[in-house]
């Protein structure tokens, strides 16, 4: 019986091999045809996945300042068309269950820019609606690179799904531009709504 059980394997293990094998010109066998499914089915999978999978969204960051304050944020590094880092900081302070405010922080590098106060930011949305967000550091800023805005009121007007361009004033009498990537957009968005 044992015999019977081996003479079986051999002979799936021969319809199996020559399935997937071809002979070259010396006569030896090539398994390409079984390289080539594992290989179409490996990239069938990672195609499938990307589809699937959705990208991770930085942290979403909860701080208790006191007892009755929470401080939400959402912070990026967002380059310029010029390849120059700055930090984008969303903020949203709630006191006592009421939302006191939802403001923007833009951080450049210090000394090679300055922000022109008082002077609105300008968010473009596809090149034709343009939103005017309030300076916060009207009166001061704390730093010549750092500048603040209220984002309140425009925040759930962005899009999610057309591009959004930030013109940031400065003292050099001309802008800078920053394009928001749509995540970044979500994120906002999401601790606005928390």
């Amino acid at each position: 019986m044992s015999a019977l059980v081996d003479n079986r394997k051999y002979r799936w293990r021969t319809v199996i091999h020559q399935l997937f094998a071809e002979e070259d010109k010396d006569g030896r066998m090539q398994q390409g045809l079984l390289k080539k499914i594992i290989l179409s089915a490996l990239v069938s999978l990672l195609v499938i996945g990307s589809f699937i999978c959705q990208p991770v969204l930085a942290e979403i960051r909860q701080i208790q300042e006191s007892p009755n304050t929470i401080l939400y944020q959402s912070r990026h590094s967002l380059r310029d068309r010029s390849g120059k880092s700055w930090q984008v900081i969303l903020f949203k302070r709630v006191k006592s269950g009421t939302v006191a405010e939802v403001n923007l922080r833009l951080v450049g590098f210090p000394g090679v820019v300055e922000f022109a106060h008082p002077q609105p930011l300008t968010m473009t949305i596809s090149g034709d609606k343009e939103l005017k967000v309030e300076d916060m550091f009207a009166e001061k800023s704390p730093y010549p690179n750092v500048g603040q805005y209220n984002i309140k009121d425009v925040l759930l007007e962005l899009p999610t799904t057309e591009k959004v361009i930030m013109s940031l004033p400065m003292t050099s009498n001309n802008t800078i531009s920053l394009s928001l990537p749509i995540p970044v957009i979500l994120e906002w968005q999401t601790v606005a709504n928390y």
